[in-house]
């Protein structure tokens, strides 16, 4: 069944090829195309296209189909084109011609948009939880970690000496800023298309604020032209903070894989978070990071694809669109597999004690040594010459004591600022409104 079938048939191979994999992931759609075929139907109701008994018998029928998707028992019949035809289908099947009301006043077009758009609301929200849960991990183990002191690199050249307090916390702030952008994302998504049709409104008196409302979108997308041009914009935004989450998560896990080098030898794991070789009995290798640092590195990838599948559309729908899920969607299930492993992963971290102890560090408290001096009241150039030539004429002396005061320091993490920080763009997205209004809908 075809919500625009004519009376003939679609050759068999051009029906394949432009469905492609729609139907799978029109079915993680399914969910968000009841709930906007419900804010629908008590719109077309309020402005008369429903007879109140109409629309209570849609909302009945979509509560029944919302659970049968729930329980996962809803799937899209042969020679059913998408979710949205299944749904419409079952509508009509239970209700005939009161079934049948449910499409006016909107294309698929906006259809499928209001669907992307709860889909990704929700998925931002998910994976937001998620980075939560090793935000948190973090934090707690900068704090625990705050007096144990590592190398600092520059050019992978010992530097200044460091903590694993910075570094953990140097992480866990990092994180903000992925949410900012996470945010910044969400924002985009959370405006209601619905109502824009085919991309050029409607001449029914609809009331798109009312949908807006019953949605918890915080906004409408106003011009329907440029609600249609949004699709594949939004995609790509959210992409680009998706991206930014795993450029994150990919350094992290490549630190993780050479501080667990035998030459470094700063972390371990129990053995049962690594792997070995099928020769080489003493291997203990980081294969979860490095799987994360794949994912990972390979997801930043994934707002240029998308730049690159909408590269030259003029306005108005068009069907390259619709392959967008295929890089989109699962991108979310890889990003919160990635972080759950990472957040088992420094759950069991074993940290080195007094790795800076070893005479191979020494240089690293060079800089210490020039400001000593220059505390002392000896002009900076001439203390960094002094300290410069005891290295070279091997007189240099070390104190492996540092103290560090300044904010974000190894004495001074600010920790408490950089989760007062976190809260704040966590409580930005106001989830607890598209909750509530969710809910009043469903109910």
């Amino acid at each position: 069944m075809k919500l625009w079938q004519k009376d003939f048939d679609v050759d068999k191979a051009v029906e394949q090829f432009t469905v492609g994999k729609d139907k799978e992931f029109d079915l993680e759609l399914a969910l968000y195309d009841v709930l906007g075929s419900m804010a629908h139907a008590k719109m077309l109701c309020s402005i008369g296209l429903l007879t109140p008994q109409e629309a209570k018998d849609l909302h009945h029928a979509l509560q029944e189909i919302y659970a049968q998707i729930e329980q996962g028992n809803f799937t899209i019949g042969a020679g059913v084109e998408d979710v949205h035809s299944q749904v419409e289908f079952l509508l009509t099947q239970q209700l005939g011609d009161t079934g049948k009301k449910i499409h006016a006043a909107r294309s698929r077009n906006d259809q499928v948009l209001v669907d992307i758009k709860l889909y990704l609301r929700a998925r931002i929200e998910q994976l937001v939880q998620d980075v939560q849960g090793l935000f948190k991990l973090l934090i707690t183990q900068s704090e625990r970690y705050k007096n144990d002191l590592l190398p600092g690199y520059t050019h992978l050249q010992l530097a200044m000496p460091s903590s694993f307090g910075l570094w953990f916390g140097a992480y866990a702030e990092s994180l903000v800023d992925d949410v900012i952008t996470l945010r910044s994302a969400y924002t985009v998504i959370n405006k209601n298309p619905l109502g824009s049709g085919a991309g050029y409104g409607s001449s029914f008196p609809i009331s798109r604020q009312l949908t807006t409302d019953l949605l918890g979108f915080a906004e409408l997308n106003y011009n329907v032209v440029y609600a249609q041009m949004g699709r594949g914009k939004a995609e790509r935004i959210v992409a680009q903070a998706l991206s930014n989450l795993a450029d994150t998560l990919a350094r992290m896990s490549m630190d993780a894989t050479l501080y667990l080098n035998q030459n470094f030898a700063f972390i371990s794991f129990p053995p049962e978070l690594t792997t070995g070789s099928s020769i080489m009995p003493h291997k203990k290798n980081p294969d979860v990071f490095e799987i994360i640092r794949a994912h990972c590195n390979r997801l930043k990838a994934l707002p240029n694809e998308i730049f690159m599948m909408t590269t030259n559309l003029p306005s108005g729908y068009h069907r390259d669109l619709q392959l967008l899920k295929e890089n989109l969607f699962p991108a979310f299930t890889t990003l919160q597999q990635c972080l759950q492993m990472a957040i088992l992963m420094f759950e069991h971290i074993e940290i080195k004690q007094d790795i800076l102890n070893d005479e191979k560090y020494r240089y690293l408290f060079s800089v210490e040594e020039v400001n000593k001096l220059v505390l002392q009241g000896v002009p900076f150039r001439d203390a960094y010459k002094k300290i410069g030539t005891d290295i070279e004429s091997n007189q240099f002396t070390v104190s492996s004591q540092v103290h560090h005061t300044h904010e974000g320091s190894i004495g001074n993490l600010q920790n408490a600022s950089i989760e007062r920080m976190m809260q704040q763009q966590l409580q930005g997205f106001n989830f607890g409104k598209v909750k509530a209004a969710l809910h009043s809908l469903i109910q």
